[in-house]
């Protein structure tokens, strides 16, 4: 029987977002796998991990590019990207989790990418008065992914309804990135 890669990583995410430290026997049986067959795949956590980090990316890749991010004011532009992006959301929670994913040589380029298309949205609603200039267009980015993470355990934990996740983290952060008349 072919094991469905995606449905193991799915299924690791998932596990590992509620349980981040669930063993490789763990994640095996969540998946309706044997260890072996998970170990032929995944040679151990840290490539299990990278896995499920390209995986991430490639949804967060996929979630900017249907955001369509250029159109509009930057406003709408962040609560599509929070809509589109709230599937991967719990896959996100886990691997904000995994700093070493962050940090080092071996640091993914994806992760790049997506923090430059992020603060590029930033910066434009900076540029056109949307959102404030006290606050740097990367600690925006910053603040969204943790704000992603944090809706995304506050539904997993049954704290949240999953129908109010795009609408309570894009207008949090909203609520504090936009610029305000002076009086």
């Amino acid at each position: 029987m072919a094991v469905d890669r995606d449905h193991v990583l799915r299924t690791a995410a998932a596990l590992l977002t509620r349980k981040s430290t669930a063993t490789m026997d763990e994640v095996a049986k969540a998946a309706g796998i044997s260890r072996a067959t998970l170990h032929r795949h995944f040679a151990g956590r840290d490539a299990l991990v990278r896995a499920l980090e390209s995986l991430g990316i490639a949804e967060c890749e996929a979630a900017l590019d249907a955001s369509r991010l250029d159109e509009g004011p930057a406003g709408d532009a962040v609560r599509r990207l929070v809509g589109e992006i709230e599937p991967a959301a719990g896959l996100l929670a886990f691997l904000y989790t995994e700093n070493q994913l962050f940090e080092g040589e071996e640091q993914n380029t994806g992760w790049a990418r997506i923090d430059d298309r992020i603060t590029a949205l930033f910066r434009r609603g900076q540029r056109t008065g949307e959102f404030r200039i006290d606050l740097t267009p990367a600690w925006l980015t910053e603040a969204l992914f943790g704000l992603l993470a944090s809706g995304a355990w506050m539904v997993q934990s049954g704290k949240g309804a999953p129908k109010d996740f795009t609408h309570m983290t894009a207008e949090l952060l909203l609520g504090g990135a936009l610029r305000r008349e002076e009086s």
